[in-house]
Parts: C-alpha cells; sequence; structure tokens
C-alpha cells in the first residue's frame, strides 16, 4: 500500500464509522435508547474529547467528499 493509498484510506475509515455512528443515534432514537458511539466511547469525561471526534470526522467526509467529486470527474 502506498501513501498515498494510506492517506485516502483513513478517511474513508472515519466517514464509514461517521455513517454507521449515524445510523446507530437514529435507531436509538426510533427504539428510545441513545446508541452514539462517540458519548458511548467517552462517556460524560469530557465533552471537548466528543466534539474533536465529531469534527475530525466532519473534515473525513469533506476530505472524501472533495476526492470522491475529483474521481467522478
Amino acid at each position: 500500500m502506498t501513501d498515498n493509498e494510506t492517506v485516502d484510506l483513513v478517511p474513508l475509515v472515519l466517514v464509514i464509522i461517521g455513517g454507521l455512528n449515524w445510523g446507530l443515534v437514529g435507531l436509538g432514537s426510533f427504539i428510545g435508547t441513545e446508541l452514539d458511539l462517540v458519548q458511548l466511547t467517552v462517556g460524560q469525561m469530557s465533552g471537548t474529547a466528543a466534539d474533536v471526534i465529531y469534527m475530525v470526522v466532519g473534515l473525513a467526509a469533506l476530505y472524501t467528499a472533495y476526492f470522491a467529486y475529483d474521481w467522478y470527474q
């Protein structure tokens, strides 16, 4: 695996994890329980840690969207 493939793979994995997390949040809302993986992982320990995780996943989504658009062209 080349360095570029690794750089592209990390944001893709983060986007997939983020998508699964949103799916679990929706499912949890539907069944009446909290299934947010970020909150379950970091808990109430630090709101800032959860915010950083959300921002990193968001940046990964922007990165992936940019290169998906570039790939599509």
